[in-house]
């Protein structure tokens, strides 16, 4: 990103933070403090990861239908095929969001934390409260951690599917069935790694919100 784009850039960033801290505050003012607010962002990610998990299943299966092709509409072929890859597309970006979303209140939060910690009179409360932090904050590192790790599996599965869907829908025949099959094995390996990596990822977002909880 050169200077300039910077210069564009910085504004909008600083707007998107002034309007996440209005926000965490006007629910704060309702009775939702931001605690609330990550954990019910962890869930609607963790949620999303399964829906990711499952799409690219569904994906793999169409793929897989295509390289058994044996005649008949082919542009059928091709449109389930494209349907299945812009699902995945969307999940994906999904995915993201949900991300975003957590990092965002997460910063909130624990700014927030670390300034109500100073504010301790009383020894034994603060070094408590000092401790859940950096507790929490640990965890919190190692869930984004692993969801970032599953994210960046999706991103060489979407490239793959592009390219065969963009092949595909320009070359209605047997090469670009051949161009399937040749590719199959490598979808397969990197969808299980992906299903892996996202379950792995489940787990650690069920673990931090059960932490929370406490």
């Amino acid at each position: 990103m050169n200077h300039l784009s910077r210069l564009f850039l910085l504004p909008v960033l600083l707007l998107l933070a002034a309007c996440t801290t209005m926000y965490l505050e006007g629910l704060e003012k309702v009775g939702i403090p931001k605690r609330d607010v990550m954990v019910y962002r962890v869930e609607k990610a963790r949620d999303t990861q399964e829906e990711t998990k499952e799409q690219f299943k569904s994906a793999l299966e169409q793929f897989t239908a295509a390289t058994n092709f044996q005649g008949g509409d082919l542009e059928a072929t091709y449109n389930k095929l494209n349907d299945a890859y812009e699902d995945s597309v969307s999940k994906a970006e999904e995915v993201n969001s949900r991300i975003a979303d957590i990092e965002s209140v997460s910063e909130a939060l624990f700014t927030e934390w670390k300034q109500e910690i100073t504010q301790y009179s009383n020894i034994s409360m603060k070094q408590s409260s000092q401790k859940k932090l950096d507790t929490t904050q640990a965890h919190y590192h190692q869930l984004i951690a692993s969801m970032k790790q599953a994210e960046a599996k999706i991103e060489p599965i979407l490239r793959v599917f592009q390219d065969q869907v963009m092949f595909l829908k320009h070359n209605l025949n047997a090469r670009a069935i051949a161009s399937l099959k040749n590719e199959l094995g490598t979808i397969k390996s990197d969808v299980s790694a992906l299903i892996v990596s996202m379950e792995q990822s489940i787990n650690e977002a069920n673990a931090f919100i059960n932490t929370m909880e406490k």
